[in-house]
């Protein structure tokens, strides 16, 4: 008789508890929710908000609409409903892209809106979610492009997410020339602290096979490889990447075959994030219409800014080989930007040819190509045994051996 006026009670505890799980999970993952939308409005790169939201502590539901700063080109509503457990929340939705300026008669033939789902786990704030993308054809007058579907996982929690994407082929189709390229896969990492002040981003898109063909050429291209790195610290921004071109074939002859390395460094760090912040706050009091003029003075200091430590491109290699035209590339080099009297400069005038002169007077550089083909000293009208060619950039002119640019390279100043 005593055990059984304990059950009651044993049992009103364990419901209790349960309850207070079950709505402690549905605040974590509201929360969570909210700071990831917060995270992105601040990153200054997209305009979101929600809407239809219903809260509960068993169910929750909305969608969260994403769109560019400034400009109506496109916008993303993600709908998501949310079944909160004890230890986790799951979730599932669609995508809802849309892109008001593409013309009907050019948008997908068919196509079912992506579904996604989800695993949020609210006491680790981790989440795993996977997006099924289905074919695609998109038609437009002759043009045909079509996508065989693909899969997109995401795994992290606030400040460190990594992406695994796979595309199948994407084939496009114009007449007698057409073009199919993948599978596609793009592995990334994006770490950043809280306040966005810094963060790593490495990318790595891997193309399996690339296939072109027209009636004046065919060519085949497998294993593409493109890793990036991309880094903002206190003082500066700098982009790292190394393109593998795998092999180009066309026919059963190699095209051309090895790696390309740069980086570009010394981008004032300060003046990106009050860039981002300038673009930011000017989409949130609504002036995302304001004229070309008005906006361009306002980001005219901060870009001036961008380039106050003098901007380096490093060619790190270059070591290119076409064993079917004999020809090949090794060298690196630099170039530089000159910061100084940065008030001269006009960003939003670059339309002008003066004011385009104006910005490659600050260029200055060089470039080594060693064990030079003599089919390329021969067109630059240089000895046939030159093994070395040195490019020199002062104050945007270009000389070639301490020549000046030989007429047939004069339209590529």
């Amino acid at each position: 008789m005593r055990k059984e006026r304990l059950i009651v009670p044993v049992l009103a505890v364990l419901a209790l508890a349960w309850a207070v799980a079950q709505t402690l999970a549905g605040l974590l993952f509201e929360r969570e929710l909210t700071r990831l939308v917060a995270e992105l409005r601040q990153g200054g790169e997209l305009s979101v908000r929600r809407s239809d939201v219903e809260r509960g502590w068993l169910t929750s539901h909305g969608v969260i609409h994403l769109a560019p700063l400034f400009g109506n080109a496109w916008h993303l509503d993600v709908v998501y409903r949310a079944r909160h457990g004890v230890l986790e929340t799951r979730l599932d939705g669609t995508l809802r892209p849309h892109a008001p300026e593409i013309e009907p008669a050019q948008r997908a033939v068919g196509a079912a809106p992506p579904r996604w789902d989800a695993h949020f786990r609210p006491y680790a704030s981790t989440l795993d979610a996977t997006l099924e993308l289905a074919p695609l054809v998109f038609q437009q007058q002759a043009r045909t492009l079509t996508l065989q579907g693909g899969r997109v996982a995401i795994h992290g929690d606030v400040g460190d997410w990594r992406l695994r994407a796979r595309l199948a082929e994407l084939r496009l189709d114009d007449g007698e020339t057409r073009l199919s390229a993948g599978p596609l896969v793009l592995e990334s990492r994006f770490a950043y602290t809280q306040d966005g002040f810094h963060f790593n981003q490495d990318d790595h898109w891997r193309l399996q096979n690339l296939a072109w063909r027209s009636p004046e050429l065919a060519f085949d291209a497998a294993e593409l490889s493109l890793k990036t790195r991309t880094v903002l610290d206190a003082e500066e921004l700098r982009l790292k990447a190394r393109l593998d071109v795998g092999e180009v074939l066309s026919g059963d002859e190699v095209l051309l075959t090895g790696e390309l390395a740069g980086e570009l460094s010394r981008l004032d760090a300060d003046a990106l994030r009050e860039l981002s912040a300038l673009l930011h706050r000017e989409a949130l009091l609504g002036h995302a219409e304001a004229d070309d003029h008005s906006l361009g003075e306002m980001l005219t200091p901060a870009l001036r800014e961008l380039l106050s430590d003098s901007p380096r491109l490093d060619i790190l290699e270059a070591d290119l080989e076409s064993p079917m035209l004999g020809l090949s590339l090794d060298g690196e080099g630099v170039l530089v930007f000159d910061a100084r009297d940065l008030d001269a400069l006009d960003p939003m005038a670059l339309k002008s040819e003066a004011e385009r002169a104006a910005w490659r007077e600050r260029v200055d550089g060089d470039f080594l190509w060693q064990h030079l083909p003599p089919v390329i000293a021969l067109g630059l009208g240089l000895p046939l045994d030159t093994r070395e060619l040195q490019v020199d950039v002062v104050r945007g002119t270009v000389r070639i051996n301490g020549r000046p640019l030989p007429p047939v390279l004069e339209r590529w100043r």
